[in-house]
């Protein structure tokens, strides 16, 4: 039931949110203009006269200080002006909104595979605690979380595309016009994103499960003759979705970090790689609105799982 002290609590989490965001896009464009070298003078070369160098400089507003050319930045953000990319020309909101889709499909089938199975898996560890099962699925989640997700995608595309030749080495998830092609496309980048996913996943909520199991509650309704997977799919479960849904929203969030790996080593046609190619290319409007895309993503997933934490907490429903 929603009370005021709830509301309360989202406000507050939502106004540091704000603030968070705020400070974040502050960092992000001090520490892109202390990037070393010269964006004019890479964008005309080595040959460029000085005059022709200054020329460009005031041109794309770097002869002015960091503070002003911040507070121009973050007005053009409010006003959904994301800057003029130095080396193509073309708006960053066009450039950017053209690769968010991909990173975004990418992400969703991602989400849409791992979650089910993390779920299914940690309900079983948490239901067979303590025997030879869970030993062994403790085992596999903790092996693959400690694997880096270069290592497993490199595997897959020896395993796969190399050995086997069941997969293409390379994923471009844009081009695909039929339920074959989208599973080839998109296999082993969510094979690779959903492997550490999952494991996170599985383990917090065999935690979560876990704790719920030892309430009174629980021994209550199993002396009462409930079967176990009953008792935990209407008992246990629903008093851990506070934080089984922080799990999943942390999880979620550390795809954005996974992303600018996967999408690199597959060469796939998402954001994170434009961003990589922009830091190649110094191109510092383009690296100034990636980043701040992928933090406020991950401030949102935070923020949502923050909110759902406090939404599902029964001593809070209830004061």
């Amino acid at each position: 039931m929603f009370n005021w002290t709830i509301a309360s609590l989202i406000v507050r989490r939502l106004g540091a949110g704000l603030l968070t965001l705020f400070l974040v896009a502050a960092l992000i464009f001090g520490i892109t203009s202390l990037l070393p070298g010269d964006a004019a003078q890479l964008a005309l070369g080595q040959q460029a006269t000085p005059e022709t160098v200054a020329a460009l400089r005031q041109q794309l507003g770097l002869d002015q200080p960091v503070w002003l050319r911040f507070w121009q930045w973050l007005a053009g953000i409010l006003q959904g002006d994301l800057g003029t990319s130095y080396a193509s020309g073309f708006p960053v909101a066009e450039l950017i909104a053209s690769r968010i889709p991909n990173s975004l499909m990418l992400a969703g089938v991602t989400v849409l595979v791992s979650v089910p199975i993390a779920l299914v898996l940690g309900i079983v560890s948490a239901m067979s605690n303590g025997s030879r099962l869970d030993r062994v699925l403790g085992i596999l989640t903790m092996s693959v979380v400690a694997v880096p997700e270069f290592l497993v995608a490199t595997l897959a595309v020896l395993v796969f595309a190399v050995k086997l030749q069941w997969l293409p080495a390379l994923s471009f998830g844009g081009n695909v016009d039929s339920l074959g092609a989208f599973l080839r496309s998109y296999a082993m980048p969510v094979l690779t994103l959903s492997c550490v996913v999952v494991a996170q996943m599985a383990r917090m909520t065999r935690a979560a499960i876990i704790n719920q199991l030892d309430a009174p509650y629980v021994e209550m309704a199993l002396l009462k003759g409930g079967r176990p997977l009953r008792v935990v799919l209407s008992h246990a479960l629903p008093n851990a979705v506070g934080p089984i849904a922080n799990v999943m929203a942390l999880s979620t969030s550390y795809l954005l970090g996974g992303v600018i790996i996967i999408e690199t080593i597959f060469n796939y046609p998402g954001l994170a790689l434009q961003l990589v190619d922009a830091v190649s290319n110094r191109d510092l409007p383009m690296v100034q609105a990636g980043v701040l895309f992928f933090s406020a993503c991950y401030l949102f997933l935070l923020l949502l799982a923050d909110i759902c934490t406090i939404v599902f907490n029964p001593r809070l429903r209830k004061s």
